[in-house]
């Protein structure tokens, strides 16, 4: 095995062995990327000088028995997540020349033990997409068959991730952008409680469901970045005060569970009949195995239909508000032909978002304006709370819920781009479960005929990351 293609867990041993060095594991990630970023377009920046650095710095670290689980371990963030003193575009050309004067707290969390950051992964501009084909920076290929996508948002992290150009990538996941990618190219993907993880730091999107969460290759070194992230911060004010677990302690530890199937999940239109077959076929292998304890119940969570629309009112709505603040004017790009205040805005706006971005941006200020925000915004938000229901009603009878990450495979570059609901529809089952601010993590399970990755979600309650990760390690290899 390459060391780019160790997980953390093996990385952390290895380095504590003596068995290879820090530089030596972040020199084979750095290699990996001059090999394959031209074809995959995972990274945006990439920081080759001071990761090596970090490197060393580590190593002395190691060497000087200070080790802890992230030391030396490279890593890449989503360009949306901003990093001290290191670009961070948002892949949009207004912000091409932006440099964070301030940090992430979940990034300064990972760093502060250590890690190495390589660079920052292309994403679709703001959070904007469900493919990574609106990013301002060329599209992300999927690392299984360069002719799909690797899905979106978060698609550079979880290309990064399966094709092993970082060892673990941070992301953000506002409707899906981080199980959707996980399930498309093969990896393990989790979008924690809302408010379990900071938010600050993160560019906003819809403030009241953005959450930051990881992408890894095994599960248990999602609870291994959870335990080092989670937890609540005063420049947060979204974030909760409950003690963050021990997850890995936690992990493949033997206990009862009552798992929900909601049908609306499994009976959708468009779905993929391999796509089901598979995920349908894992849940056949949990009830086979003699060694775990789960029962199956069916549920209904008869709103889910109407977690899209609610998703496409509500973000767009806090995206014209939040975007509000990106200008040209305090930093950013400014266009050339701007000769006046007015035009300083217009212009810039116009030349440095994409079209997805500018389309939610008019959306939702429609939707906020007078006249229409009792018709759409806050209809959407008294709908809401009938999803948030929905889904605490079935937890009143289950454990946790399984359904599929997406209804299908990855699809072909360039093929849902000029169909708005096509596209916006590959999110319709990691919408609603963002819409309630539940976590759920995305794992693999398996490939179809044309051996492009299935994957599997799980949901828990909020803040039961713990469960949820534990029951996520029973089956992972089942």
């Amino acid at each position: 095995m390459n060391l780019n293609e160790l997980t953390i867990k093996q990385a952390y041993e290895g380095l504590k062995n003596k068995e290879f060095t820090s530089v030596e594991l972040t020199k084979a990630c750095l290699n990996r990327i001059k090999e394959r970023n031209k074809d995959i377009n995972a990274f945006i920046s990439v920081f080759e000088e001071s990761a090596l650095a970090e490197a060393k710095k580590a190593d002395e670290m190691i060497s000087s028995g200070k080790q802890q689980m992230l030391t030396g371990i490279p890593f890449s963030v989503k360009d949306a997540i901003d990093t001290l003193d290191l670009r961070s575009t948002g892949a949009a050309k207004i912000l091409d020349n932006y440099v964070p004067p301030f940090e992430s707290t979940v990034i300064s969390k990972i760093r502060a033990q250590g890690a190495v950051l390589l660079g920052k992964n292309n994403c679709d501009a703001f959070g904007h997409g469900a493919s990574n084909e609106n990013s301002m920076y060329g599209p992300v290929a999927n690392p299984h068959d360069l002719t799909k996508v690797a899905g979106g948002s978060s698609g550079g992290s979880s290309a990064a991730v399966a094709d092993h150009q970082c060892i673990f990538a941070i992301a953000e996941d506002t409707g899906g952008s981080i199980r959707q990618p996980a399930s498309f190219c093969g990896i393990v993907g989790l979008r924690p409680s809302y408010g379990r993880n900071s938010r600050y730091g993160i560019m906003p999107m819809a403030s009241s469901l953005d959450t930051v969460g990881p992408m890894t290759k095994t599960v248990e070194d999602i609870a291994i970045l959870m335990e080092v992230i989670a937890g609540s911060d005063e420049k947060d004010a979204t974030t909760v005060p409950d003690e963050v677990p021990e997850y890995t302690k936690n992990l493949n530890k033997k206990e009862k569970f009552v798992i929900g199937l909601p049908q609306e999940y499994f009976e959708t239109d468009g779905m993929h009949e391999e796509t089901r077959k598979l995920v349908e076929n894992k849940i056949e292998k949990i009830k086979a195995h003699t060694e775990l304890e789960v029962e199956f119940k069916p549920v209904s969570l008869p709103y889910t239909k109407y977690g899209i629309p609610v998703y496409y009112i509500i973000v767009p709505s806090e995206d014209s508000s939040n975007l509000g603040r990106i200008d040209g004017v305090r930093y950013g790009m400014r266009s050339k032909e701007a000769k006046d205040l007015y035009n300083i805005y217009a212009k810039s706006r116009g030349e440095g978002f994409p079209e997805e971005v500018k389309r939610r941006i008019m959306v939702g200020t429609y939707s906020l304006s007078s006249g229409y925000y009792d018709a759409y915004y806050s209809k959407a938000q008294k709908v809401r709370t009938l999803i948030i229901e929905d889904f605490n009603q079935a937890f009143a009878q289950v454990d946790l819920l399984i359904t599929p990450t997406s209804p299908f495979t990855a699809f072909d570059m360039n093929g849902k781009i000029n169909d708005l609901m096509a596209m916006y529809l590959a999110d319709v089952f990691v919408s609603p479960s963002a819409v309630a601010g539940l976590p759920g993590i995305s794992i693999p399970v398996g490939n179809d005929s044309k051996n492009l990755p299935v994957g599997m979600q799980i949901i828990a309650p909020r803040l039961g990351e713990e469960k949820l990760l534990n029951f996520a390690s029973l089956v992972e290899n089942v």
